[in-house]
């Protein structure tokens, strides 16, 4: 149990808890992760077109995210950073990864070759933090709060269009795109969100998401808008079968991914940052630096096993912080328990059936929500530091880059294809952009030095 230094915390990090605790504690763990864990393969499956893969890569997203979270708290070596710390698929990663989808979809490639190329891309492009995890206490003089909180804030805005297409329908509804039966539905969902996060009870508002989930559903169902035809069909059991899809690899598509990779590696060592200050750890020094350091290994070799068994990039969760805050549970060992369970939801598919089941208005109306708190986040970092002159022309021709490639994407139609490819993904744009202008602007402190040290003018 904890003792006196540690008023605040039922176990510490390294306490044991009775398997009872234990195991209650990594369900709330679970509760509050499992939609940000699937609800990026569903989207992207259901935007691509990806069809009867959905459940099978729903079921890797669960069993990946599993040994993720236990090579995090456990730690192996260097790799994992110790703390109570849940992986799961990373909702950055959606724009890029959309983008080379519809690239390879564009050419007539199959959800086959589809998925070849995505995973190819990110089996490369999880190197990239591999090697940052080393530097990545240099890597703050580049990548400032500033551009993390562009990059961020673009990757949210970027994706509203994919949620509120859901919201209104989905891409495939046709006429009906907009119809006021889909409108209710995902407008009940933002309600029931709001609601359980305003006026909930703690636990309720971290489940927030799916609670909404659970209310829309029920809705529609209700409204005969569940299409239940296809539940119970196909295997019982998945198994994990490495590269079941082959790989693929184009260095246009790469770069966007490999960016992300880059700006999630500074977004993973501040969501393990707060919790050490959560678990009542030190947050400088050398064992600081050194659970920073494997966490994002970590994060860069769990998403070397996430394109091994066919799925996407995973990342450190920050909403699992909360649970911690809330339960007063840190111990790094509830994170085998937390592990142990998704893996084993991991091998049953009909897991993914039940995600399938939501409407797509009602997958929007939380899509919505979260993609919308993404851009916040941006937006957070962004004002947690005084905005002077500089920031704010790196930011006004990073946003105008980025959300012009979104708004105008035909402005790029005539550049080369390498080129178009790789500067017509926002996110790219506006980071290289946000980072070249800060490598170039100088510093207003440094101009007024400059200024005092000019000699004065001969009279």
């Amino acid at each position: 149990m904890s003792d006196a230094a540690t008023p605040n915390l039922l176990y510490t990090l390294e306490d044991r808890p009775a398997p009872g605790p234990a195991v209650l504690s990594a369900f709330q763990h679970i509760l509050a992760s499992i939609v940000g864990i699937v609800t990026p393969t569903l989207v992207i499956g259901g935007v691509l077109g990806l069809g009867d893969y959905i459940p099978y890569l729903i079921a890797m997203s669960l069993f990946v995210s599993g040994i993720a979270t236990i090579i995090q708290s456990r730690a192996f070596g260097p790799v994992g950073s110790g703390l109570l710390s849940v992986q799961g698929t990373s909702f950055a990663f959606l724009g890029p990864i959309l983008a080379a989808g519809f690239a390879v979809k564009g050419a007539g490639g199959s959800p086959e070759d589809i998925l070849a190329m995505i995973f190819g891309l990110c089996l490369a492009g999880c190197l990239v933090e591999i090697v940052l995890s080393q530097f990545i206490h240099k890597l703050g003089r580049i990548i400032t709060p500033t551009v993390t909180g562009i990059v961020i804030t673009v990757i949210g805005l970027s994706l509203v269009k994919v949620g509120f297409t859901d919201f209104a329908g989905g891409a495939q509804a046709g006429d009906s795109l907009g119809a006021p039966i889909n409108l209710l539905m995902g407008s009940v969902v933002v309600v029931a969100i709001l609601t359980t996060t305003f006026i909930g009870h703690p636990m309720l508002r971290i489940a927030s998401i799916m609670v909404g989930l659970v209310i829309g559903t029920i809705l529609a169902l209700a409204l005969g808008q569940v299409d239940v035809s296809n539940f119970g069909g196909g295997p019982a059991v998945a198994l994990p079968v490495p590269f079941r899809f082959g790989l693929d690899f184009d260095l246009a598509l790469f770069v966007p991914i490999a960016f992300v990779f880059l700006v999630t590696a500074i977004e993973t060592s501040g969501d393990l940052t707060a919790n050490s200050v959560i678990s009542n750890q030190p947050v400088k020094g050398p064992l600081y630096l050194k659970r920073i350091k494997g966490g994002v290994l970590g994060d860069g070799v769990n998403s070397a096993l996430a394109a091994i068994f066919n799925t996407f990039p995973n990342t450190t969760f920050s909403q699992n912080n909360g649970v911690i805050q809330m339960t007063g549970v840190a111990s790094r060992h509830v994170g085998l328990y937390i592990g142990a369970l998704l893996i084993l939801m991991g091998f049953f598919p009909i897991i993914g059936q039940v995600f399938l089941l939501i409407p797509k208005p009602v997958l929007g109306g939380a899509t919505l929500v979260l993609f919308g708190t993404i851009a916040v986040a941006g937006i957070r970092i962004l004002a947690s530091e005084p905005i002077d002159r500089k920031k704010v022309y790196i930011m006004a021709v990073s946003f105008g880059l980025g959300l012009g490639v979104t708004l105008v994407p035909d402005a790029t139609q005539n550049l080369p294809d390498f080129v178009q490819q790789v500067f017509a993904t926002p996110i790219t744009l506006s980071g290289l952009s946000a980072i070249i202008l800060t490598i170039l602007i100088p510093d207003e402190k440094m101009e007024e030095q400059l200024e005092k040290t000019e000699p004065a003018p001969a009279e």
